[in-house]
């Protein structure tokens, strides 16, 4: 009779299993919701025992390294800075949410900006993070919408769901190998379903490549209605809460030939627009650079931005928040800092 199972058989069963054990023990913060792609709540922050709050690249989640106080310091002015991408920048530092930091503090505002942007987030992955982010007693969260990453959000919800139950058929699918493998199967099947001027766009890893493919007006209005269904609702988490919510709109700099050139906004700004008020405000990055004689040396691309696009950016939102002063409780703040001593 033969064997059932061959030393071979067992050898590389055993392999599996420590491979498996090592990776849970050893690296269990690193794969941290790495199976719910971007919707796990919790995944990249790591609230510690001494009350801060740790931000790391785990489960789909490539946060810039960050810390800062769970509780916010007393007369502190807290920005938390959500989006994709173009907030996220060139590097930490070129980033308009760093940059904006230092803009508040030139005006003497004691501030902490923390760059939660994610590259490939879209709405729905967005919105995640701001609910996490309400736990952190923001002043201000800076949303920025875009209606680029769509395909993402779509593919790594779908990710999300399946193999959830301890079904028998799904238990290969708990073994991080395999999971692995199989993603490597879904990424090729889900890419089949893209349109074809996307797959030869996508080559350069560009969003914005993606939609300036993608010409058809029913897609385009699929892609705003999904960033205004979610953008609405992750203004009313906000309200909910009373934390004023900055939503600032995409823009795309599109060159017509050597010399000319023209913004497009997709209807982002209309969007925007009609979210404001109430403890809701919107600044149109269209609006921020239409006004300069040639913005073309402030992009890297058509929709990201160099590091003086971003201090731009950040001194434009200084602005806003200066204006506002008042309704932005930084009159309260101040008064909170003297009462604390600071």
């Amino acid at each position: 009779m033969k064997r059932l199972f061959t030393s071979a058989f067992l050898g590389a069963l055993l392999l599996l299993v420590l491979g498996e054990l090592g990776a849970r023990v050893f690296f269990a913060q690193d794969i941290s919701g790495r199976f719910e792609y971007g919707y796990s709540p919790d995944a990249g922050f790591d609230v510690r025992p001494d009350g801060t709050v740790q931000l790391f690249r785990a489960g789909g989640r490539r946060f810039h390294p960050q810390s800062f106080p769970r509780h916010r310091p007393p007369g502190t002015f807290r920005v938390f800075v959500i989006g994709d991408s173009v907030p996220r920048g060139p590097s930490f530092k070129g980033a308009y949410p760093y940059q904006l930091g230092a803009e508040l503090k030139r005006h003497h505002i004691p501030a902490e900006s923390v760059n939660m942007a994610l590259a490939g987030y879209g709405a729905r992955r967005c919105q995640v993070v701001l609910r996490k982010a309400l736990e952190f007693e923001p002043s201000l969260i800076i949303l920025h919408v875009n209606d680029s990453n769509k395909y993402e959000d779509e593919r790594e919800y779908r990710r999300s769901q399946e193999f959830k139950s301890w079904h028998p058929r799904n238990w290969p699918m708990k073994i991080f190998i395999f999971r692995r493998l199989y993603e490597a199967k879904v990424e090729k099947v889900f890419w089949r379903l893209v349109p074809e001027q996307i797959r030869l766009k996508f080559a350069a890893n560009d969003p914005d490549a993606q939609l300036a493919a993608n010409p058809d007006q029913d897609e385009v209005k699929a892609r705003i209605e999904l960033a205004r269904e979610t953008t609405a609702a992750s203004a009313a988490l906000a309200r909910a809460r009373h934390v004023p919510l900055l939503i600032i709109t995409q823009c795309r700099l599109m060159r017509d030939g050597p010399k000319s050139f023209h913004f497009e906004d997709q209807g982002l700004d209309a969007l925007g627009r009609s979210l404001a008020g109430n403890g809701v405000y919107w600044l149109s990055m269209k609006d921020v650079f239409a006004g300069l004689p040639d913005p073309r040396p402030y992009f890297s691309d058509t929709g990201h931005l160099k590091k003086s696009g971003h201090l731009l950016m950040a001194q434009a939102i200084t602005q806003m928040i200066l204006q506002d002063e008042q309704q932005l409780g930084l009159t309260a703040l101040r008064r909170e800092k003297k009462d604390g001593g600071g």
